[in-house]
């Protein structure tokens, strides 16, 4: 499921309250021989039973999709009305804001800017709502939520009636519009400093090096699918460096010596890896829900937190 929009804040809520036509309900669960328990599931009235979800108590409300539409009216309130918005279902509603009228960033020349996008989270896991600031990086089309950055995520009490809290949301969301100039720092921070790019990449995925055993045993001309695939995956990272610095006219590298980067180049091309690159499992073929994986993939935090302290 995906829409773009570009409207004011109630039209994108007709879209998304379209997008998401469908109610989220509780139904109490069984054992054998219609035996009762004190535990319900959660089903989707066009598909039935979620998957993956856990089961949940008679107190769990879950929430509807017009609370997911109240969020959205009140972050595009925050950020001035019109925004873009794209919709996606993954045991949970998601919503993708890019605000129209935003600021676009330069982090270095002409070709490499970043444009501030915020993502909604409603998610059946108990941990309610959740807002993020996040960016989108126009030279690789990485769409990336940073984690160590400050007022970059909020958290909305998981109620019902959210509706009736819009000026309470409105100020939570101007609040995370605010943590936007944190990313945009955070950008220029990385982009001040430089990294070894085989450094950075080793030291980010340490725990997948080929061991010296396995590495002897590919030099005698066995196959080593450890080898093999750190190899490859080293490669796809160094690739996309290549591309990037290319397209932002950046200066080439020189044959035979270190590929000295920005941490901003190090920290995006390994994100960029994990969302366009890395090998998908079940559940992570659309490019929304690449999206997801890579704000969850460990590699990608501990790039980040190297991006950051270099």
């Amino acid at each position: 499921m995906s829409n773009i929009v570009t409207a004011s804040a109630s039209t994108v809520s007709d879209s998304v309250r379209s997008d998401f036509d469908f109610t989220v309900d509780k139904f109490p669960l069984f054992g054998p021989d219609n035996m009762k328990t004190d535990q319900y599931g959660l089903f989707r009235s066009t598909d039935g039973y979620i998957d993956g979800v856990k089961s949940i108590s008679s107190r769990y409300v879950p929430h509807s999709t017009d609370d997911v539409c109240a969020l959205v009216e009140a972050a595009s309130e925050a950020w001035d009305g019109e925004v873009e918005c794209k919709t996606h279902w993954s045991r949970g509603h998601y919503v993708n804001i890019q605000p129209t009228k935003a600021e676009r960033r330069r982090i270095f020349g002409e070709n490499d800017s970043i444009w501030p996008r915020v993502m909604i989270r409603g998610g059946f896991d108990g941990k309610g709502f959740q807002g993020t600031m996040a960016y989108h990086r126009d030279a690789c089309d990485n769409l990336v939520m940073l984690r160590k950055v400050n007022s970059t995520t909020v958290s909305i009490r998981h109620t019902s009636g959210l509706r009736a809290k819009m000026d309470e949301l409105i100020e939570t969301f101007s609040v995370l519009k605010d943590g936007w100039e944190n990313v945009v720092a955070a950008a220029e921070r990385m982009q001040s400093r430089n990294v070894d790019l085989s450094a950075f990449v080793r030291e980010v995925y340490a725990d997948r090096i080929p061991t010296a055993t396995e590495i002897l045993l590919a030099d005698s001309g066995s196959k080593v699918r450890a080898v093999t695939v750190f190899a490859k995956m080293v490669d796809t990272i160094m690739e996309r460096v290549v591309n990037e610095r290319r397209d932002t006219q950046r200066d080439s590298f020189v044959s035979g010596e270190a590929k000295i980067v920005s941490a901003w180049e190090a920290f995006n091309a390994v994100q960029g890896y994990v969302q366009h690159a890395a090998q998908s499992k079940t559940g992570f073929k659309s490019e929304f829900s690449r999206i997801l994986r890579a704000g969850e993939d460990k590699h990608v935090r501990r790039a980040e937190s190297i991006a950051l302290s270099a």
